[in-house]
């Protein structure tokens, strides 16, 4: 899930199509990078067990929001797997894929979260913060393993990005549980949900235009401008 981009710190491999020695993100074509990817995919289906009750017993919207948030990237993290070591076009295919979730993710959390505006009662404040918090902890292992790999083509990246923003998101959940404590209130609750949901929207946005650039450079067999690194020599891969 993309909020901004990264620095320019990616493993490279030397782009053929042009014959020029220019250097392209990397595309996880690598032992390494797929265990690790594995093991994220693991994280994100325990988080989606553990939050998944927790949101039940606490009726809340943001963990809702984050339930599905696990489900969905454990979904398409398996996707990425996938995708990698196979051509641009297919690459940035189920990138498109993983776009268009989050979207609809997206849309059916506000729309959860405008129902229960409407008729439900007040969250438990302290199960969203201890849900928030335990959902804080599997991101923040999972960015650890990634960052390594936090650039790279829009099936690489949007991984890494969907792994930090995850951990943003999970720490505002936390937070909301505070208010609603302290407040009584459901709205906070209500209003972290809906501001999610426009985050997810964001990123949505961002990772379908990126795979659409991709998917558009690979059919005139140039590299996409913004990663191509003249200055950069490739460091090898894992």
């Amino acid at each position: 899930m993309i909020m901004s981009s990264c620095s320019s710190s990616a493993e490279t491999r030397t782009f053929s199509g042009c014959g020029c020695g220019e250097a392209v993100a990397f595309d996880g074509a690598s032992t390494a990078y797929k265990r690790v990817l594995g093991i994220v995919i693991a994280i994100n289906l325990l988080g989606f067990a553990v939050v998944g009750i927790g949101s039940w017993m606490a009726n809340s919207a943001s963990l809702a929001a984050n339930t599905l948030d696990f489900a969905a990237d454990a979904a398409t993290y398996a996707l990425s797997l996938w995708a990698i070591g196979r051509s641009v076009e297919v690459r940035s295919n189920a990138a498109l894929i993983k776009g268009a979730s989050l979207g609809a993710m997206a849309i059916g959390i506000l729309a959860f979260a405008i129902w229960r505006a409407i008729t439900a009662a007040e969250p438990d404040g302290g199960a969203i913060s201890g849900m928030g918090l335990f959902g804080a902890a599997a991101n923040l292992v999972a960015a650890a393993l990634l960052v390594r790999y936090r650039d790279g083509d829009a099936n690489v990246r949007s991984v890494w990005l969907c792994t930090r923003n995850d951990l943003i998101q999970c720490l505002a959940v936390a937070a909301t549980g505070v208010a609603v404590a302290v407040a009584h209130s459901r709205w906070p609750d209500l209003i972290v949900g809906g501001l999610l949901a426009g985050v997810f929207l964001k990123s949505s946005w961002q990772i379908i235009s990126q795979a659409q650039r991709e998917r558009r450079a690979a059919q005139v067999g140039t590299a996409p401008r913004e990663y191509i690194t003249h200055s950069i020599q490739p460091r090898g891969r894992v």
